[in-house]
């Protein structure tokens, strides 16, 4: 591991406390200085010891205790620590640290760095040392005054946290501004911006009725690709204010697109700072999802204002305090705005696509860590999206009622703290009267619950019988589990259809159409069932589980027809698929003809022409399992090339057998009039582009799909079919010239030319490395853009099973290498592009060793940072 491994046992508060905070900037791109007084006290009368504060890669200029000099016996200076001795024996003191920083040479972009000209902070987990000495950890709660000094010509615009209090002119072209932020807020959510930027201007009125400026910053001329984050963002103040009842505090908030961030976005107090991807969208240049997410990141950060900045956590061990509460959050504003069901089935998928395997692999960890060796490891989906699901499941245990009085009890208790996981809790038990000290185990104990079902139906008594058994699988760390709760939401659907109401059960703890697992095993026992039910479980994702359930494909096909739960409907389908992708994938490694089950065929192609169904959801009923879910549902020996091979076999017979269908809604599904991103249009193209990608197995040539990129009127259309044409026709005279098309339309827009990197990163097959390397030598990238990096990098490792996966190891080398390389410059974004590998020890044994020699090169290179030595040997199981 990397050495310094932090311990949530170890956890003790600051013998010291910091009052306020008053911090001077004087700006230059090579020489920054920075003054930083803090006004400092004893806690709790601790005796005297030296105060140690927090350094990364800083220059030391000057120590002053109390207004005067600190001579050199009473301190000790390095880039990464300044220990105080000597320090008056009052309750009070202060400190006036100077020291000097270079933004145009940080290309970690943490803490104060320059972006396309712009001066910028990222101070999240650990940033804000890389700026001056603090005791930076996020329990240690200042009130923050910050002066910023700048030539004017250079950075007219000056903003910092809180409210503008001062700003004026200090001659010879240089001038300054003065923040005030009223609210105490740990080091991590400190924020400035100083450039030349335009600005989008609108207001709010809070529900109180008091007045809120609001400001989006953007590179000049792109004013008008802001319009709709504005829009998201009052939409997000008034939903928050009604649904939990949450008004904003300050006069201003205004956020600020850059281009160079490791991150989304970041909820710093009043002045976020966001990737100008999930800011700038238009028609031309944005895809339906990019809107999508551009509204959910906007309502996240937001949102954070009072779940992560009004409360924070105590220490980074509670980071899904924030995170997985601001989710679900962020979830429940889009459900609201969009389309519930549509929203719950993109949610599943993701966290099945990312939080299961990393919960099933050497990188598993609780939603609430015990330990870590570098904390930016840890802003994972275990922590985001399972604690997402965890807030649901404590919603879906207490109901809405109670779920409200507990959330509003938190905030009430404990605004203005940092918070532990167990306040959170106690807050809902003291409201309720409820016991959660069961449901707790889902945030310390890392891995995915397995439910094993069987079921039997009595025909003489009328009684259907339910065994279910819980399990956890052993995860790094953690062999023995303990007993879960688990709230499953159940349906009983008899033979023609009809939902049956279940009133007497017996063998479990129920409430409503919940049955709450808690034993190690149960024998359900619902009676009075006149006829053989079937049955559906987990209806709506009611818990993160993965259930066994050997149900008939006639059953599976039975509530693909009639289950009322729109998220069940859809999972009934997928698991249809998957049963017969995984079948097709033996047939395929043993050589055999793919053919497809007939009931699958019938049941797609049914819920396809059943236009009672929103467009959304139709697409996403024939949007098969993908290979990484495949692969991860066979779970050991995966061959990535048969798996592929499998998923396009059976997409062929479905499209052979749904031509016309398929042929009907690529003529008739698209919306009229201008383009809209609002969800019914959304759906519609996305059930277009679906049927599009199965018509060129059976209808569509490459030379007809040109046409229809050439002819759409939005980036939905345009890319996406380009990724269909480029994907299924690999190096056709077509795919090549509608790469070189869309290139030169937007070579000078570097967000689109992400997708045109991305689409060609994720071609199948053996070639696209070869590809890859060719991209990285044009113009279009840069290995020190995070976006740039993710779009061709990170989309090749992590979204192309044939091409990342070579027998030969090609690309696992290469990975090794552009790691080593981006672990030089940016640690963080190097980490989490290497997580892709995280699943290696899944392969069949030729690319599996392939993989550990590549990993091993990286885990032996020196130097290696904190950030990737711990990916690293965590993955190979160091």
């Amino acid at each position: 591991m990397t050495g310094h491994e932090v311990r949530l046992e170890d956890y003790k508060p600051t013998a010291f406390e910091i009052e306020t905070v008053d911090l001077t900037f004087r700006l230059d791109p090579a020489r920054t200085i920075v003054t930083s007084r803090l006004s400092m006290r004893r806690r709790n009368g601790e005796p005297a010891s030296p105060l140690v504060l927090d350094g990364d890669e800083l220059t030391f200029v000057e120590l002053k205790i109390d207004g005067h000099a600190a001579g050199s016996d009473r301190f000790e200076a390095s880039p990464s620590r300044l220990e105080v001795r000597d320090l008056p024996q009052t309750e009070f003191f202060t400190l006036e640290i100077v020291t000097e920083v270079a933004p145009a040479d940080n290309t970690k972009l943490m803490g104060l760095y320059r972006s396309s000209g712009v001066y910028c902070t990222q101070c999240e987990a650990e940033g804000f040392r890389r700026i001056t000495y603090f005791l930076d950890r996020p329990d240690v709660l200042a009130i923050y005054t910050t002066r910023i000094e700048a030539p004017k010509e250079d950075a007219p615009l000056l903003l910092s946290n809180g409210n503008p209090t001062d700003s004026g002119d200090l001659g010879e072209g240089w001038h300054y501004a003065v923040w005030h932020d009223p609210h105490p807020k740990p080091s991590y959510l400190f924020a400035l911006v100083a450039g030349d930027l335009a600005v989008v201007r609108d207001d709010f009125v809070t529900a109180s009725g008091r007045p809120v400026k609001l400001e989006i910053y953007v590179e000049h001329g792109k004013e008008a690709r802001a319009a709709y984050a504005m829009d998201a963002l009052k939409r997000s103040m008034k939903w928050d204010e009604e649904r939990f009842g949450r008004e904003y505090d300050l006069s201003v908030f205004m956020i600020v697109a850059v281009s160079d961030f490791n991150m989304g976005a970041m909820e710093n107090k009043g002045l976020n700072i966001f990737n100008d991807k999930y800011v700038l969208a238009d028609a031309d240049t944005a895809t339906d999802t990019d809107y999508a997410n551009i509204e959910a990141i906007i309502a996240h950060e937001y949102f954070h204002n009072w779940t992560g900045n009004r409360i924070t956590c105590r220490d980074w061990f509670q980071l899904c305090l924030k995170e997985g509460l601001t989710v679900y959050r962020d979830h429940e504003f889009s459900a609201d705005t969009r389309s519930r069901p549509v929203k719950r089935i993109a949610e599943v998928r993701l966290l099945k696509a990312h939080q299961f395997p990393e919960d099933s692999g050497p990188l598993a960890h609780p939603v609430r860590p015990l330990r870590y060796s570098e904390i930016n490891n840890f802003y994972t989906a275990t922590v985001y999206e399972k604690g997402s699901e965890v807030v649901r499941m404590l919603a879906t245990i207490l109901g809405t009622e109670d779920f409200k009085r507990g959330l509003d009890l938190y905030f009430t208790r404990h605004d203005g703290d940092a918070a532990t996981i167990e306040d959170f809790l106690a807050c809902f038990e003291d409201a309720t009267g409820v016991d959660l000290s069961q449901f707790s185990v889902w945030y310390h104990q890392a891995g995915t619950p397995v439910l094993s079902v069987g079921s039997r139906y009595d025909t003489s008594a009328k009684k259907l019988i339910v065994d279910i058994e819980q399990s956890v699988p052993p995860t790094p760390g953690e062999e023995r589990k303990k007993l879960m709760h688990i709230p499953l939401r159940f349906g009983l659907f008899d033979p023609q259809g009809k939902e049956i109401t279940a009133r007497t059960v017996s063998g479990i703890e129920f409430s409503g159409d919940v049955l709450h697992i808690r034993e190690r095993k149960h024998a359900v026992v619902f009676e009075n069932v006149i006829d053989r039910p079937t049955l559906s479980l987990n209806r709506s994702f009611s818990a993160p589980v993965n259930i066994r359930y050997e149900q008939s494909s006639a059953d599976l096909a039975h509530l693909a027809r009639f289950e009322t739960d729109p998220y069940s409907r859809w999972q009934s389908l997928s698991d249809l698929a998957m049963r017969e992708l995984i079948r097709a994938t033996g047939a395929t490694r043993d050589g055999q003809t793919v053919r497809c089950d007939g009931s699958l065929i019938e049941s797609l192609l049914t819920t396809l022409d059943d236009s009672s169904l929103e467009p959304a959801l139709r697409g996403q009923a024939i949007s098969l399992p993908g290979e990484a879910d495949i692969a991860r549902e066979i779970g050991t020996d995966i061959d990535p090339d048969a798996v592929h091979a499998a998923r396009s076999g059976v997409m062929d017979e479905i499209a052979r057998h749904g031509q016309d269908v398929f042929e009907n809604i690529g003529e008739s599904i698209l919306p009229g009039g201008r383009y809209s991103p609002d969800a019914e249009a959304a759906g519609r193209r996305a059930l277009y582009l679906a049927a599009i990608s199965y018509l060129t197995r059976v209808a569509l040539p490459p030379e007809a799909l040109l046409p229809i990129i050439r002819s759409a009127d939005n980036m939905t259309i345009m890319s996406g079919v380009l990724g269909i044409l480029v994907h299924r026709f690999p190096g056709s005279a077509g795919a090549e010239t509608a790469l070189a098309e869309f290139e030169l339309r937007f070579r000078d827009n570097p967000l689109v030319i992400d997708k045109w990197l991305s689409i060609q990163a994720t071609i199948p097959g053996p070639n696209t490395l070869e590809r890859v390397l060719q991209l990285m030598g044009t113009r279009h990238f840069s290995i020190e853009n995070p976006n740039r990096v993710r779009a061709l990098i990170g989309s090749f490792a992590a979204g192309n099973p044939t091409g990342f996966n070579l027998p030969d190891g090609a690309a696992y080398d290469f990975l090794a290498g552009q790691i080593i390389d981006l672990d030089a410059r940016n640690p963080q974004v190097a980490a989490r592009i290497l997580t892709a590998m995280r699943s290696w020890k899944s392969l069949e044994p030729v690319r599996r060793e392939r993989a550990r020699i590549a990993l091993s090169e990286i885990a032996q290179h020196s130097p290696l940072s904190p950030d990737v030595r711990d990916i690293a040997d965590r993955t190979l199981g160091q």
